[in-house]
């Protein structure tokens, strides 16, 4: 197997899973059952924090898997990123346990791999290439 068919296969691989548990995670965080109430009271959340959580989780999904709009999906990743270490960081705060956060740092590595593996279509580079210094250094001589 090619080596870019077997990073895109990864990066489909990741992104995927990481889309289907933010689907699921928000319609099930909007539709605000017993046990999501019961686990968001247990971690200090109020109510509507399910409801608001669950809407930006479902629109993250849908980010990072429509076509185009590379910025919308850097902000949807860092979106994404800041919800499964807020996780992490809530199970271990109320005492929970490194072993319920096994889960969360999951989708936190899932997260990581996806950004990394995303292909250049899906990437701001390729609306904003840097600039590099040396390239910096001859505007501002040439500026002054």
């Amino acid at each position: 197997m090619k080596s870019t068919t077997l990073k895109t296969s990864a990066y489909w691989l990741t992104t995927g899973l990481l889309a289907l548990e933010f689907a699921v995670g928000g319609a099930f965080q909007i539709a605000r059952p017993p046990v999501v109430m019961t686990g968001m009271a247990h971690l200090g959340y109020p109510a509507y924090f399910a409801t608001l959580l669950g809407v930006w989780k479902l629109l993250g999904a849908v980010a990072l898997l429509v076509p185009g709009f590379p910025r919308i999906k850097e902000w949807a990743y860092a979106g994404i990123f800041f919800d499964v270490t807020s996780a992490v960081v809530s199970i271990l705060a109320v005492g929970d346990g490194l072993s319920q956060a096994i889960l969360p740092l999951v989708f936190v590595a899932l997260t990581v791999a996806s950004w990394a593996l995303r292909p250049a279509s899906r990437s701001m580079l390729t609306i904003a290439p840097r600039i590099s210094t040396r390239s910096l250094h001859t505007a501002v001589d040439a500026a002054a």
